[in-house]
């Protein structure tokens, strides 16, 4: 075998380090995980486990993380459900995965993500993000449930459904960690089905701050990416919008969705000033719902907008800007593997989509119907 080059030598510690931080977690839990026993189960020093992660807790996130993304998938369900028969499949993949018995383990992998939560209470640097993960999440089964709606039925915003459906379900989480034995799987369930059925009169309402948009020619060469609502590789190529959102904007990506036409292809691509640390708590949070989302609901039904972690910052450097943070908002339209407009600050999303919407439609003439704000607005997505 050749000599391994630096960066795979990286890669092959960094993989190293993963898999024995998930071993020392799962057997000491993540209060007592020690990083000398991860780097003496790796066969590192310490500084080779410092050099690959800034600290234990961004380890535990990653550790999460991959295991989150890596989780086996059963076939995908076959077009024909209804809301409520995909929030029970929904709620039978969520808490498949909880300690729901009381087994007298303190630990194991079955307990490994029982800290998520006190650790991200721990400082606001993770509460704000994770609030704006929550919204995201929402976003993504709201607009599946959407896309289940029969043909004829009112339309309407059914993220606060899907808030409910998630309240309950990291409510379960939190409660099979807490007091092993209490949560009723049945119940939980049942809960969730029943949701299907609350009428929360919810609409959604565009942003009321004006951002200009300004229009550009630029090449668009976007690098290779993963989207994390199906899991397989982005559609970054041909016609479409591209958000760039720091994870304080995340809920943005709504107002993308929402202002634009039917059928327009969204991509969110997240970033943030914290790569080491929040980006694998990002995926993780997004991992846990869509991995659930893809058994439930048929394709057919999947959310509409892709969303992508760039973690290196590259895809927002395609997107013309060199220089992210967590609270960053700009979109760009592209056409033809071309960016042929930009807007940044917040409001960039809905004046990119809007403006997009206001435009006479290539095939057809007249304008394509700008997005309705009351509780009969549309997806935008067709």
């Amino acid at each position: 075998m050749g000599r391994l080059s630096r960066a795979q030598a990286q890669e092959r510690n960094r993989a190293r380090v993963l898999a024995a931080a998930r071993s020392e977690f799962a057997e000491h839990g993540f209060r007592d995980a020690k990083v000398d026993g991860i780097a003496q189960r790796a066969g590192l020093t310490r500084g080779a486990v410092y050099s690959n992660f800034p600290g234990k807790r961004a380890l535990y996130f990653a550790v999460l993380a991959e295991l989150a993304e890596r989780a086996p998938e059963p076939p995908h369900p076959e077009p024909g459900r209804t809301a409520r028969e995909a929030l029970g499949a929904l709620a039978r993949a969520w808490v498949a995965g909880l300690p729901l018995a009381d087994v007298g383990e303190q630990h194991g992998m079955a307990r490994l993500g029982m800290y998520l939560l006190p650790e991200v209470l721990a400082e606001e640097r993770t509460r704000r993000p994770f609030a704006q993960l929550m919204k995201v999440d929402a976003i993504l089964l709201g607009l599946a449930l959407e896309g289940l709606r029969p043909a004829g039925a009112p339309a309407g915003s059914l993220v606060r459904v899907a808030e409910a459906v998630l309240t309950t379900l990291h409510g379960a989480h939190q409660l099979a960690a807490a007091a092993p034995g209490f949560v009723e799987p049945f119940n939980v369930v049942s809960a969730c089905e029943q949701l299907a059925a609350l009428d929360l009169h919810d609409w959604w309402s565009p942003t009321h701050v004006i951002t200009q948009v300004r229009e550009t020619d630029a090449p668009w060469s976007p690098p290779h990416a993963l989207d994390a609502v199906r899991g397989e590789p982005a559609l970054l190529r041909g016609d479409g919008v591209v958000a760039v959102l720091g994870l304080h904007r995340l809920e943005a990506v709504e107002e993308a969705v929402r202002a634009a036409p039917p059928g327009t292809r969204i991509t969110a691509a997240v970033v943030t000033g914290d790569p080491d640390e929040l980006a694998p708590l990002a995926r993780l949070a997004v991992a846990e719902l869509c991995r659930c989302l893809r058994q439930a609901f048929p394709p057919s039904a999947w959310p509409r907008v892709q969303v992508v972690f760039d973690e290196s910052g590259a895809l927002a450097a395609a997107a013309g800007l060199p220089a992210v943070g967590d609270g960053t908002e700009a979109a760009v339209r592209i056409e033809a593997d071309r960016i042929v407009a930009c807007a940044d600050g917040r409001g960039a999303c809905h004046a990119i989509t809007s403006a997009l919407a206001s435009a006479p439609a290539p095939s057809a003439p007249g304008p394509v119907g700008r997005t309705r704000t009351g509780p009969t607005g549309r997806t935008g997505l067709g």
